[in-house]
């Protein structure tokens, strides 16, 4: 029933949210987000983005910060593990895109404290598919599988 609600909270938060580009046009959301961890040169980029503003938190080997599920003082979890050990792999294409372009704020709520910064000023969107598909390209094959399963009931619900 989680899983069921934050797909649900994803299919809203999609259809709700614009962005503006980096030179201030309005854009709308990638209507339906796709990794390529088969796309080399894609990859590529991702992983020189990833290692140019995800690693310092979420590790060189994507292991994340230690006790990553434990809250610190501050009321901050700390970054989570985009390795088979965390749990990326149980969100979908378009929610794992939308979460890395608008915060993780857009599903949990304004007041939710987070160091995890809202990359849709920084990066364009294929740049954050890219990223993206160069963390699901270091998964083992099976959760890439796994995870190609859970798109596809995400898109059966969206359609």
């Amino acid at each position: 029933m989680k899983y069921v609600r934050s797909i649900l909270v994803g299919l809203m938060a999609t259809s709700l949210l614009g962005a503006c580009s980096r030179d201030g046009a309005v854009q709308q959301d990638i209507d339906r987000a796709t990794l390529q961890p088969d796309n080399l040169q894609l990859v590529l980029r991702g992983k020189q983005i990833y290692f140019q503003d995800c690693a310092s938190c979420h590790g060189a080997d994507l292991e994340g910060q230690g006790d990553w599920k434990i809250r610190s003082p501050e009321g901050l979890l700390p970054a989570p593990p985009h390795d088979e050990s965390g749990h990326t792999w149980h969100h979908p294409d378009q929610m794992l895109f939308d979460m890395t372009k608008y915060g993780v704020q857009k599903f949990a709520g304004a007041d939710y404290k987070s160091d995890m910064p809202a990359y849709a000023d920084t990066l364009t969107d294929t740049e954050i598919i890219a990223v993206l598909s160069y963390i699901k390209s270091q998964w083992p094959h099976n959760i890439q599988k796994r995870h190609d399963g859970l798109n596809k009931q995400y898109e059966r619900l969206k359609d």
